[in-house]
């Protein structure tokens, strides 16, 4: 399953149409000016355009897979517990951060847009405001304590 923001879903979604209705259309018709050029085994127009086709029917493909298998991110309860959704404020030794959990397909960390299924992402689901969250890392033990769930 891929957890994907409302926004995320819907940009996925028109990425798709996009494909479909113009990609798929262009690619054709590059393909049939290539095909006028005369012989297919030495044509580079038409072999740039097949691998283009491959590079769009593979992406339309995977759209579609992660649209099919997609559950929206809906935040059940209140800003108790961290959950997939959840923006949160940690303090790590004097440092304070703010991370956002998301699905896999969204995590941008130099965003601090952290995926679930990450390491510290998996960490922090299900603790509270107050809680220590402790995590090796290859340089050591680091903690994080959480100030503020949103």
């Amino acid at each position: 399953m891929q957890y994907l923001s409302k926004d995320k879903y819907e940009e996925l979604k028109i990425e798709l149409e996009r494909l479909k209705k113009e990609a798929r259309k262009e690619v054709a018709e590059r393909l049939k000016r290539a095909k006028e050029y005369g012989d297919l085994s030495e044509n580079a127009e038409y072999s740039e355009a097949k691998e283009e086709q491959a590079r769009v029917e593979s992406r339309i493909f995977e759209l579609e897979n992660i649209l099919r298998n997609a559950s929206i991110i809906k935040k059940i309860g209140g800003k108790d517990i961290i959950q997939i959704g959840s923006t949160i404020e940690v303090k790590k030794g004097s440092k304070e951060l703010k991370y956002t959990i998301v699905g896999s397909n969204e995590a941008r960390p130099e965003a601090n847009l952290i995926s679930n299924e990450s390491p510290l992402g998996k960490a922090f689901l299900g603790k509270k405001k107050g809680d220590v969250v402790k995590i090796e890392t290859p340089g050591g033990k680091v903690e994080y304590k959480i100030m503020k769930i949103e």
